[in-house]
Formats: structure tokens, C-alpha cells, sequence
């Protein structure tokens, strides 16, 4: 995940792609609806089992970067942050629930 981090810093930098946080997490948004709409089309809007089509990876790594930029834009390191929800979701799971009503 580091590496990740640090290439799409590299990436942003070489290129010259600032924009503040705000924005950043505008555009994860949009990414997200991106790929809930190939997920939709996948099924053809619930009327067939999905099917998965090559362009969810395309969507699903717009999804990515744009996560990643975010916590460029912080600092963080997003291989700890997974580790920490790791950590809480499995404290979760061993008081009986997938869902965070146990929080």
C-alpha cells in the first residue's frame, strides 16, 4: 500500500495535479457513483444475476486513486488506517456482529 501511496504521489507531482482536499473527496464521490452505476448496468438494473464486465476495474481504480489522493492530501498512511478498521471490525465480529451496533 506504501508503494501505491507513493506512486500516485510521484504521479500527481510529476504532473503537476493539485487540488485541495475538498475537492479531492468531491471527486472520490463521483468515482464511487461511477462504479454503483457499472454494478447497476452489470445486472441490468437488478433485472438479470450480474455479470461482471471488464470496466469495473477501470471504475474500481478511479475509485482507488481517488481514495489514495485523499490521504496524500493528510498524510496518511493508509496501510495503518486499514489495520486499525481491521483490528475494530474483528473485535466486532468476535462480539457476534458483522455491523458496528457493538462499537
Amino acid at each position: 500500500m506504501k508503494e501505491l501511496q507513493k506512486k500516485i504521489k510521484k504521479f500527481c507531482k510529476e504532473y503537476n495535479l493539485k487540488s485541495p482536499a475538498e475537492h479531492r473527496v468531491l471527486d472520490t464521490m463521483s468515482e464511487l457513483g461511477e462504479v454503483a452505476k457499472e454494478i447497476l448496468e452489470m445486472s441490468d438494473y437488478g433485472r438479470k444475476p450480474i455479470k461482471y464486465r471488464e470496466e469495473l476495474k477501470s471504475e474500481l481504480g478511479d475509485l482507488l486513486y481517488s481514495v489514495i489522493t485523499i490521504a496524500n492530501s493528510f498524510d496518511v498512511d493508509l496501510e495503518e488506517a486499514l489495520n486499525i478498521v481491521l483490528e475494530k471490525y474483528e473485535k466486532t465480529l468476535k462480539k457476534g456482529s458483522a455491523g458496528s451496533e457493538n462499537d
